[in-house]
């Protein structure tokens, strides 16, 4: 966690907890008391009044708000709508991850606060099969981290084959989880339904070229436009 994130972290729970002690702050962080200390400290210099005394705690008084993040009601319901898609169709750290994002944004979006409750916009389930264990966040850090996959993979024709494959990018869609990579054994692109994937292994090599230069030449192949 970079500083800037735990301190971010450090304020969200001074606002819940009041009065807060080091002990649980540090707690709640994943932190040693010391750098509770030293952040509490970081944030009096940055203007957060704090007032602390030992055994009793620490406690933000009112006044210090971070800069407002400003987005339009669509802009909003568009961030409801995403999330909410992502927590349906992810894996369980990406179904987390977008909880916790978007209670982070509404949080400093100024009379957004309860957006999520009574925006009206529900993501439903899909037809492809929940995939929601060891494979998902394994490719998702092969395609971060630019490194080898090896895999068995069954066919549509209920052959089992291994390949090892430079996993580049995952399309979500109603009926499937496709992975895209670049397939060794084939020497050019594949797609590999992430619900027939039986296994996946993660090589400490890293692939090359890099996976930006895969994953835009795979787009050009597809004709697949940039997204925003």
């Amino acid at each position: 966690m970079t500083k800037a994130a735990r301190l971010l972290a450090l304020l969200a729970a001074l606002r819940r907890r009041r009065p807060a002690t080091a002990g649980v702050l540090a707690g709640e962080l994943g932190v040693s008391q010391r750098t509770v200390y030293r952040d509490v400290q970081a944030l009096r210099v940055l203007g957060a009044d704090i007032e602390g005394s030992p055994g009793f705690g620490f406690i933000l008084k009112p006044g210090f708000l971070l800069p407002p993040l400003m987005f339009s009601v669509d802009e909003v319901d568009a961030l409801v709508l995403g999330a909410r898609l992502v927590a349906e169709r992810g894996d369980d750290a990406l179904a987390h991850a977008s909880r916790q994002a978007l209670a982070k944004i509404l949080e400093v979006t100024p009379g957004q606060d309860d957006a999520a409750d009574f925006c009206g916009l529900v993501a439903g389930s899909s037809e492809a099969e929940s995939n929601t264990g060891s494979v998902l966040p394994l490719i998702r850090r092969a395609i971060r981290d630019g490194r080898y996959a090896r895999i068995v993979y069954t066919t549509i024709n209920g052959a089992e084959t291994c390949r090892q494959v430079k996993p580049i990018a995952l399309g979500f869609f109603d009926h499937c989880c496709l992975m895209a990579a670049w397939c060794e054994l084939r020497e050019d692109f594949r797609h590999f339904r992430t619900d027939r994937i039986g296994s996946l292994d993660l090589l400490k090599d890293r692939y090359r070229p890099s996976q930006r230069m895969l994953l835009a030449r795979w787009r050009r192949v597809e004709g697949i436009p940039l997204q925003a």
